[in-house]
């Protein structure tokens, strides 16, 4: 039996809004299949410069947006778009920012150099989502991370928003992908976190920002960890099966949510909390 009934997903690739690969059907389809499921989504993604809005009939959200997030000490407008997949009507909520997004590119530039500021735009869309929802006054029960890029959303619920009435009891769940990078993210992103309140002792996993340590720090505040392609590295796969929480290995396409289902059902059910 189900003990949960609200799902927020948050994904950096959704289909049809950027191309089909293996990230963004699932960033699709598992929101779909919950919702089919009778449970209540939310669904964010960020609104990359490549995603065309005419043809995707995005439009602005009034009275979501208007509020500045500080990152690096800086003041960033928060701009929140919104445009429904046809036909299951479902909606999806754009993280927008004319600094951090306006760019026809996701994570590389057309000479395929990894763009320095990726963490900082990271940092700018899980605020960008948490402060969204709480606009919307939702109280969600499963918090379904996608992607690395939203990988930092399990650290704030379990630090900058772990007393917001809203988050404090949410699970939070990361499904890791075969989506390394072997750039490093900024030597300053600890500093940048520390601007949230966070302590530099919990962030020591991120002294050299690399995507595995990226991945590792997120995975220590999770309450359950999806391994969402065959190809996760074993340093990733080593270090969370220290941590005593639930895993789940990559899945067939068919039925994905029955499984899911239960893969919520006992996150939510389990007691162990990341320290």
């Amino acid at each position: 039996m189900s003990n949960y009934e609200r799902v927020l997903y948050v994904s950096h690739e959704i289909n049809p809004y950027l191309p089909e690969n293996y990230l963004s059907f699932m960033g699709r389809q598992l929101p779909q299949e919950a919702q089919d499921f009778g449970k209540e989504i939310r669904l964010f993604m960020p609104r990359f410069g490549c995603v065309n809005e005419r043809r995707h009939q995005l439009h602005e959200v009034i009275r979501l947006s208007g509020m500045n997030l500080i990152v690096d000490d800086a003041d960033h407008p928060l701009i929140i778009k919104v445009a429904s997949i046809q036909p299951t009507r479902m909606q999806v909520y754009f993280i927008d920012n004319e600094e951090y997004f306006k760019r026809k590119a996701v994570f590389y530039d057309e000479e395929e150099n990894f763009f320095t500021d990726n963490d900082e735009r990271s940092i700018f869309f899980c605020r960008g989502v948490f402060e969204t929802v709480k606009k919307l006054g939702w109280m969600p029960e499963i918090i379904h991370c996608q992607g690395w890029f939203s990988a930092l959303m399990a650290v704030y619920q379990k630090t900058f928003y772990a007393d917001d009435p809203l988050f404090a009891d949410a699970k939070v769940v990361l499904s890791i992908y075969d989506e390394e990078f072997d750039e490093t993210l900024d030597t300053r992103l600890i500093e940048k976190l520390q601007y949230d309140g966070m302590d530099p002792k919990d962030l020591e996993l991120i002294k050299e920002p690399t995507y595995n340590n990226f991945v590792k720090l997120a995975a220590k505040y999770c309450d359950g960890v999806v391994y969402a392609s065959e190809y996760v590295s074993d340093e990733i796969k080593s270090y969370v099966a220290t941590l005593g929480i639930p895993v789940l290995d990559a899945q067939p396409e068919e039925n994905l949510m029955k499984t899911f289902d239960d893969f919520y059902t006992e996150v939510a059910a389990s007691s162990v909390m990341a320290q």
